[in-house]
């Protein structure tokens, strides 16, 4: 699934800037602190053993606070959590109307149900 399509199926309302992100989120028209999360991110994903104190200190730097960076955290777990199991037990792809429903909810609510407590 390319960015515009996937923009498209999660019909979240602006889809210009949300394809701009899912393309290239360095050179996507964000925030500091957006970018600078979705490089931690990105190097929490593809190379964890290199995360050290300076990538936290980076991302609080430009002013995440410790709270959201527990939660990007969280997040980036579980759905690192469901794609490994996605891929090893071959899970389906859900249909269009499925994302789009899930996107809905998500863009909704958020990611509150997830939360870490406290």
């Amino acid at each position: 699934m390319n960015a515009h399509t996937a923009v498209a199926v999660l019909g979240t309302g602006d889809d210009e800037w949300v394809a701009a992100v899912l393309e290239n989120w360095r050179t996507a028209p964000v925030n500091e602190k957006l970018r600078r999360t979705l490089g931690f991110l990105e190097k929490l994903t593809v190379s964890p053993s290199e995360v050290s104190p300076e990538d936290i200190e980076s991302v609080r730097s430009v002013g995440v606070s410790d709270k959201a960076i527990e939660e990007v955290i969280h997040v980036c777990f579980l759905f690192s959590v469901m794609d490994r199991l996605a891929d090893a037990f071959g899970f389906d792809m859900p249909s269009a109307k499925d994302f789009q429903r899930g996107g809905r909810v998500l863009y909704s609510f958020g990611y509150g149900a997830l939360s870490i407590p406290g």
